[in-house]
Parts: structure tokens; sequence; C-alpha cells
């Protein structure tokens, strides 16, 4: 490193020390440059195989080539209208998507995940005419009013009250169980019902929704198990209550499928996509079907943003669909998937300190234990491990949210190739044997 390189690195972090402010995550102490692929390269040019898409989000990589000639092409002819004004991109973005799943045929088109919850739950209450929510307790909806409040895996401590009305039920884990059957196996039936007699008992008789991830990420990779939402729909409906499902991470072919829930053979009465819709672009939606959206209409429904149907967001949106399905990115999801799940069990054979794999497609989380039979986080271990990896070249998020256990949450892009993948599991051997030497 150069004399004039050596003060620039200097500079950049005492600018960043004077001026930006610290928002919850710890800063990687590396310079990010550029980014191309699966890989971002620091200022020294050093390559870094990115494991989590960015903000779990880059589901074609960095620098796609047809995202990256979509917005040069889109911002010289139309970037951003009156949010009354309505674009050919933003209608067939919306008709693209509302063609995908019968029951979902009405869409609103924003700008992040958080904004398309917000919507969402603001649009239940419309629609309704309740207030009150419902979520898991291990949930991330978002960091504004009624998403934050329906938010409770962290970061609810020490900025007032949530809304009025915000009720939270154990998340249904496989890895720990609360209810079992006889053979030590998860009951999500009993725990389910359990979980409902309690809302029941604090409601003021006005439930108006359920917000639920799939597979919930920053509560640590904990996926529903099959049959759940179907159970959980219905005593959705039983109550009046719409049910919400968050595809922020899960949905646009991660898991395999265009949306998680269609294994489960349901529809939700509301869908939000947003990080992977516009793969690491902001763009978030709004899916509802007609009879929901017709109501809310005659309700008086507002939602305006600033960037509500802006149309350079929504044609890398089309691109992202297009590219998805030109290059069968979902079936990729399920090979790749399959083949990065598979070294992470080979790892699990020869250390004990990984309790658990888990998750569907190209998001699955692995967790690090002090000792198997126990399933005590090790958090300091799994931290250890993080910057092992790190320096080796791989970057992986770990979830070390209170009472989240010590999850890295492993979600490459869907364009990821074989020996991307293999060498990924090779460096976190690597990690793991050096983080437990140390």
């Amino acid at each position: 490193m150069t004399m004039q390189a050596t003060e620039t690195e200097t500079d950049f972090w005492a600018a960043t020390e004077r001026h930006v402010m610290r928002y919850g995550p710890k800063f990687e102490t590396r310079v990010i440059d550029r980014a191309e692929g699966a890989h971002v390269y620091d200022t020294e040019g050093n390559a870094i195989l990115d494991f989590t898409s960015g903000q779990m989000s880059a589901i074609l990589g960095h620098s796609h080539p047809d995202i990256v000639r979509t917005v040069r092409e889109q911002i010289g002819r139309l970037d951003h209208l009156f949010s009354g004004m309505l674009s050919r991109p933003v209608v067939e973005l919306s008709a693209r998507l509302g063609r995908m799943q019968p029951g979902l045929e009405k869409v609103l088109l924003l700008s992040t995940g958080g904004e398309s919850n917000e919507a969402a739950i603001r649009l239940a209450k419309c629609v309704t005419g309740k207030h009150e929510i419902v979520a898991f307790s291990r949930s991330w909806h978002g960091m504004t009013g009624a998403a934050a409040s329906a938010t409770y895996s962290a970061a609810r401590r020490g900025v007032g009250p949530a809304n009025v009305g915000s009720f939270a039920i154990p998340v249904p884990n496989a890895y720990r169980p609360r209810f079992t059957h006889a053979d030590g196996s998860l009951d999500w039936q009993t725990e389910l019902d359990d979980a409902f007699a309690l809302v029941d008992s604090q409601s003021t008789g006005s439930l108006a929704a359920f917000i639920a991830e799939p597979i919930l990420s920053s509560g640590g990779i904990i996926e529903l198990p099959e049959g759940y939402l179907a159970a959980l729909k219905k005593k959705c409906e039983e109550r009046g209550m719409l049910l919400i499902l968050d595809e922020a991470q899960t949905g646009i072919g991660r898991t395999g499928q265009m949306f998680a829930f269609q294994r489960d053979g349901i529809t939700p009465d509301i869908l939000t996509l947003s990080k992977t819709l516009g793969a690491g672009l902001p763009l978030s939606a709004v899916l509802t079907s007609r009879e929901i959206e017709e109501t809310a209409h005659e309700r008086g429904f507002v939602f305006l943003t600033t960037h509500v149907s802006d149309p350079l967001p929504a044609a890398v949106g089309l691109t992202v669909l297009d590219v998805l399905g030109r290059d069968r990115l979902a079936e990729r999801a399920v090979s790749a998937g399959a083949r990065l799940r598979d070294g992470l069990e080979s790892l699990k054979q020869r250390y004990d300190c990984i309790g658990d794999v888990r998750g569907r497609g190209l998001l699955l989380g692995l967790e690090v234990v002090t000792d198997r039979e126990s399933k005590t986080p090790d958090l300091a271990l799994g931290d250890r491990i993080g910057a092992e990896a790190m320096a080796r070249g791989l970057s992986m998020n770990i979830v070390a949210l209170p009472a989240m256990g010590a999850v890295f949450r492993i979600a490459p892009p869907l364009t990821i190739r074989d020996e991307e993948i293999d060498k990924a599991v090779g460096i976190m051997d690597e990690a793991i044997a050096a983080a437990r030497n140390g």
C-alpha cells in the first residue's frame, strides 16, 4: 500500500468517525470499492465472496449486465414522476406480478420492505376496520411505525411505546421445540393452538391481521413447518383476520419457487415483496386480491409516498423477472441450494460446534453451539468464525441478536457458480478450524 493510499484510508475512517451515524451493525474494517457477480472488492483489490447477496437482496449478483443495461437506458428516458402519473414500466410490472398467483391480482409498487409492510398493515386495518396485529416473537418486518411494532427480534427498547394492539406468538422451532410429540419432534399444532388461546385472551376483539415470514431470517433462519401456514390461515379466517406474508427474502425464486408460500398450497390475503424484487435496488410491492383492493378503495385507503410507482425501479423489476425466467434461476436455487447444503452438512459431521443446518433453496442457516446436547448458542465462537472467514475472503452474516442464537445466514446470489459454492465451503472449513484453535 502506498503512502498516498494509507493517507486516503486514514482520511476515510476519520471522516467516518466524525460524520457517519452508527445505526446498528458494527462496520467492516475494509472499504468496499466495487462489486461484480458473487464478489465484492475492497480498495486493495481483495475479492470477497458475498454470501449474503448484499443485504439479502442481490439475487442476480452484483453489476449484472442486464440490470446495468436497464438502469442506463431507463435513467436517460424516465426516472421519477408525480405520484398520480403512471408509466408503462409500472403497469407492466404490476401486471406481471398480478398474473403470478390467483388471488393476488392487485399491486402497489413502493421502495423498501419496511414501507411495503407498513402499507400492508395499513391496508389490513382499513379493510377489516380493526387495529390489532399479531406477529412472531422473532420477526423482523421493518423500522417504521406499524412495521416496527410487529418486529420482535430486536430494536424494541428505548424508543417509546409500540402501537396499541401489538401481539406476538412463539415461533415453531423444530431445533428447540416448546411442544413435542412422544418422539421429541415439534408439535406445532398444539403450540399454535396454545398461542392463539393467549392472543384471544388479550385481544379486545379487534384482530386485524397476522404478519409472518415463511422463513424467519433475522430470527435465525427458522422455517415454518409444512402445513403450518394453512393452519395459521385457518386461525385468521376464524377470527376475521387477514394473513399478510412478508417475502422480502424468500420471494422471487430464492427458495426454489417464485414465492415460498406456494409450497404449502395456500394464498395469503396480502403479500409483500422487496429486497429480491429489485435485486439490490430499492423496489418493493404489495399484492392483494381485487376484492380487498376494492373494499379498501371504497373506504378511502391512502398510501402516498414520494417514490410510489416510480418508473426506474419498476423497469429494474421487470428485468429481474426476465432474467429469472430466462436463466431458470428458481431451478438453480434448488440445485445450488442442495450442493451448498451438502457442503454445510459435511462440516456439521466434522465439527460438533455446528448444531444445526436448516433452510430452503439458497436461504440457509448454520447454527454454532457450545455442544449439541445443550444446544447453547456460542456467540463468541460464531464471531471468531465470521472474522476468520472474512480474513480468507468470505462474507457471511451471523444473527447474534438476543435469544436468536449464533446463526449464520447464508444466501448467495442465485447466479452463484458451483466452484464458488465449493470455495466458500472450503473457506468455512478453514475458518471453523482456525476459530476453534484460537
